[in-house]
């Protein structure tokens, strides 16, 4: 809201403009620009929006220099230590922790959907056996909406809520039978009497053939991955689904842009990164190596899963990932991994080391979840759909937010032109 004690002057060209400050309930204040354009007509400049606020929210709130994340006011590791996903989905989407009864209810409201249309397997017989699963996801979740026509009324809050449901429910089954189909086995079937995480890893990597009993373990550290991605404040896919809303696009359209978006190695597919780079490594004794290679800025290596672009401090989720992995790995007794090996020391040697102290370069979920979902059998492939199926609710709930919001209005950023001005245009022959 604006405080009408504070405000900030801009002089352009002898002209002195006051600016409205809004304050928010957490975090730095807010320049309200708004009218800048129609008062003085001038635009600004921020590349990649990284000092600028594009919406208000109450959805969730990060403090990158402490190490806050915060999902309705709650901190993530609270979340992740004692509740679980779908409650988490419920803070997100309505504001509040559920009661027993609502959650049983929501619980139910989820299960009951998680089935697709059967007419939908051929849309993953259309794609390529070798397929990236995340291209199958954009295709088939942004053709839902030709299949539920009853749930993309956007000015229908029923409808609303009937497509929110929908999309969480069945994010699974869809990420499952595109990793089904990129190995060439059947597609199998959710079941009504599993829970969220267990019923994915069942529809993952049971078969028609035998038996499938899911490890209580796994599912938990399935459903704390799932639960840490949930959602992550106005990142590039999260306003790519606001940007996309804005302009009154169905619900599914708008969360297959979001997965499109996070698709992008800078983005969704960071903890593949760092997987790959383990393996780049390859054995313990190269470490040192790599890590002198990080160090030097003429060299193009990264060390993926170090440090955040928003965490100035360290990553809250990335203790709660590492405790599962450390979970995980001793459960399935694979400690002796070669990838494991690298990744432990790797961490051990970064954690030690003075350069990344001092540029505070701690390990980030990333780093952990990709760890975990390898040891799982996951390929690196599926490491991003995995997390869009985790973030689904988070764009869902930023995207009822903005259809709520009385001021919204279709995304149009600025730009500053660099190219050539007014010129005639000119004949072929006379060029």
């Amino acid at each position: 809201m604006a405080d009408a004690k504070k405000s900030a002057s801009l002089t352009i060209d002898g002209q002195t403009y006051e600016l409205p400050i809004l304050s928010p309930s957490a975090g730095p204040d807010v320049i309200d620009i708004r009218k800048l354009y129609a008062q003085a007509n001038v635009f600004t400049y921020d590349p990649g929006f990284t000092s600028t606020a594009a919406c208000d929210s109450e959805i969730t709130y990060i403090d990158g220099d402490e190490g806050v994340l915060l999902h309705r006011g709650y901190p993530i590791d609270q979340l992740a230590e004692k509740s679980h996903f779908l409650e988490v989905c419920y803070l997100l989407l309505y504001g509040e922790l559920p009661t027993a009864d609502q959650i049983e209810d929501f619980e139910d409201r989820v299960t009951n959907h998680t089935m697709i249309h059967e007419q939908m397997h051929n849309f993953f017989r259309g794609f390529r056996r070798d397929a990236h699963p995340m291209a199958t996801m954009v295709g088939v979740v942004g053709a839902m909406s030709a299949f539920y026509h009853d749930s993309t009324d956007i000015a229908d809050p029923w409808q609303r809520e009937v497509a929110s449901i929908r999309l969480i429910a069945k994010m699974p089954t869809i990420a499952a039978m595109a990793y089904k189909y990129s190995i060439g086995q059947p597609f199998v079937y959710p079941r009504n009497d599993l829970d969220y995480a267990s019923n994915f890893l069942r529809m993952c990597f049971s078969v028609p053939a035998e038996e499938y009993q899911v490890n209580p373990i796994l599912s938990r550290a399935m459903d704390r991955i799932f639960t840490l991605h949930a959602d992550h404040e106005q990142n590039a896919s999260t306003s790519t689904v606001r940007l996309a809303s804005s302009s009154g696009a169905n619900p599914f359209a708008c969360i297959a842009a979001g997965i499109a978006c996070l698709w992008g190695p800078a983005h969704g597919g960071a903890n593949q990164a760092c997987l790959e780079m383990l393996r780049e490594i390859g054995t313990p004794d190269r470490i040192p190596e790599f890590i002198e290679r990080a160090k030097d800025k003429n060299d193009p290596f990264r060390l993926m899963g170090f440090g955040h672009r928003v965490y100035k401090n360290f990553d809250p989720r990335a203790k709660v990932m590492k405790q599962s992995a450390d979970e995980v790995l001793e459960l399935l007794g694979i400690e002796n991994n070669p990838t494991l090996q690298v990744a432990k020391e790797l961490e051990r040697l970064a954690l030690e080391d003075p350069y990344f102290k001092e540029k505070k370069l701690y390990p980030n979920v990333d780093f952990y979840s990709g760890i975990i979902l390898d040891a799982m059998g996951f390929p690196t492939s599926m490491f991003t759909p995995i997390f869009a199926l985790a973030r689904t609710v988070g764009w869902i709930s930023q995207w009822k937010e903005q259809i709520s919001d009385p001021q919204l209005k279709i995304g149009r950023p600025r730009q500053l032109y660099q190219g050539s001005t007014y010129r005639d245009y000119v004949d072929v022959e006379n060029r």
